[in-house]
C-alpha cells in the first residue's frame, strides 16, 4: 500500500489535531507535519515532499503565499485550502474553487468527504506549473554575452519560474528583483535554482556576476545596484525605498545605465510602475527592453506604465521572453572601455 503524505498546515490547534487524526485514520495517508505558519510549512515541504498539504485559509491570502504555490507546482504538492464556513454558500462540504488542485473544505469535514476530496485530488494528471508546458533551455549557435536584468512583482514567482526554465547553464549574467516580503528571498532563490539550469543565488552581500549565474533581489531591506562593470558586480544599497519598495526594479535599472549597449532589461506582471523609469533610461542609453503583455499577465501594472512611458522594444507573452531576451543578449555590442557605477 503507498503511503500519501500530508501536512496539516492550520493555525488554530484544535483545528490542527483534528484534521490530522482524521488523516491519519484514513488508511493509506500519513501526516509527516503539522504546521503553525507560513514559513515554517515551506520548510516542512521542502524537507518531506508530501503529495498533499492541507492549508489555513489565511495563509493562502498572503503576499508569500505566490513562492508556496510555485514550490507546489515544482513538485507537484496538490493542495486544500481549509476554512470554518461562516456564509451559507459556505457550507458545504468541499467547494471547489480556482485552480485544479484547490479546494476549499471546512476543518469540520467529515472523515469519508475528506477521504473522498483527498483520492480525487492525488488521483488527477499531474499539471504543468501554472498552466505552462515544461520547458527546455534554449539552445543558441553562440553563447550569449549581453546582461540580463528583470523586474517583477505580483505574479512575478510564476512568470521568473517559466522563463529561467529556459536558461541555458551557459546564459548571460542576469540580475532579477522580484517584489515578496520579507524573510522569503532565499526560499524564492531556491526555487528558481532547482528550476534553472544555471545557478541561482540570493544577493546578501557584494557579489561577481559571470556567465551562468543569475542573483536575484526579494525579501530584503536592501535594494541591489552595480557596483562595478569590471569585474561586473551588484552590491546591497541601503538607500531609502523607491516606488514604495526595497528592492526597487528602477534602483537595480538605473544603475545599469553605463552597461546600456550590453543589456536586456525585462518587466514582468506587477502592480505598480516600478521599473518603468529605469527601463526608459537604460532604452534611451542604448538597452534593449521587454515588456510581458497584457494578456499574460497576473497584474498589468508594472508592464504598462514602462509601455506608457515609450520605453518598450517589444511586448512579449511571457512564453516567448526568454527567447527573445537571450537573442537580444547575444547580440548585445560590447563596450570597449571599462566602465564603473
Amino acid at each position: 500500500m503507498t503511503v500519501v503524505k500530508t501536512i496539516v498546515a492550520l493555525k488554530d490547534p484544535s483545528q490542527r489535531k483534528h484534521l490530522a487524526a482524521t488523516i491519519d485514520g484514513l488508511g493509506n495517508y500519513r501526516v509527516v507535519a503539522c504546521t503553525s505558519d507560513l514559513m515554517s510549512t515551506y520548510a516542512e515541504v521542502e524537507t518531506n515532499l508530501p503529495k498533499v498539504v492541507l492549508l489555513d485559509e489565511t495563509f493562502s491570502r498572503a503576499p508569500e503565499f505566490e513562492v508556496m504555490r510555485a514550490m507546489f507546482d515544482a513538485y507537484d504538492v496538490r493542495w486544500l485550502i481549509v476554512n470554518q464556513p461562516r456564509e451559507p454558500e459556505r457550507r458545504k462540504s468541499a467547494r471547489r474553487i480556482a485552480a485544479a488542485d484547490l479546494f476549499a473544505v471546512p476543518a469540520t469535514i467529515e472523515a469519508d468527504q475528506l477521504q473522498a476530496l483527498l483520492r480525487s485530488l492525488t488521483r488527477s494528471a499531474r499539471r504543468p506549473p501554472s498552466g505552462q508546458a515544461a520547458a527546455t533551455p534554449v539552445n543558441h549557435a553562440r553563447k550569449a554575452q549581453g546582461l540580463v536584468l528583470i523586474g517583477a512583482s505580483t505574479g512575478g514567482v510564476d512568470a521568473l519560474v517559466t522563463i529561467l526554465r529556459q536558461f541555458p547553464a551557459d546564459c548571460p549574467p542576469t540580475v532579477i528583483i522580484q517584489h515578496t516580503s520579507s524573510g522569503f528571498g532565499k526560499s524564492l532563490a531556491s526555487l528558481l535554482d532547482r528550476n534553472c539550469a544555471a545557478k541561482v543565488t540570493l544577493a546578501q552581500d557584494d557579489v561577481e556576476l559571470r556567465t551562468g549565474s543569475v542573483i536575484i533581489g526579494a525579501g530584503t531591506s536592501t535594494h541591489l545596484r552595480f557596483s562595478s562593470f569590471s569585474p561586473l558586480q551588484v552590491a546591497p544599497s541601503s538607500a531609502p525605498a523607491q516606488n514604495g519598495h526595497r528592492p526597487s526594479v528602477d534602483v537595480l535599472f538605473q544603475s545599469a545605465i553605463a552597461a546600456a549597449s550590453r543589456s536586456v532589461a525585462i518587466v514582468l506582471t506587477g502592480m505598480g510602475t516600478d521599473g518603468a523609469k529605469g527601463m526608459q533610461a537604460l532604452r534611451q542609453a542604448g538597452a534593449f527592453c521587454i515588456a510581458q503583455d497584457e494578456n499574460s499577465s497576473v497584474v498589468y501594472g508594472m508592464p504598462r506604465a514602462a509601455v506608457d512611458l515609450g520605453a518598450v522594444d517589444a511586448v512579449l507573452p511571457l512564453d516567448r521572453i526568454a527567447e527573445a531576451a537571450l537573442d537580444a543578449a547575444r547580440t548585445r555590442p560590447r563596450s570597449g572601455r571599462e566602465l564603473r557605477a
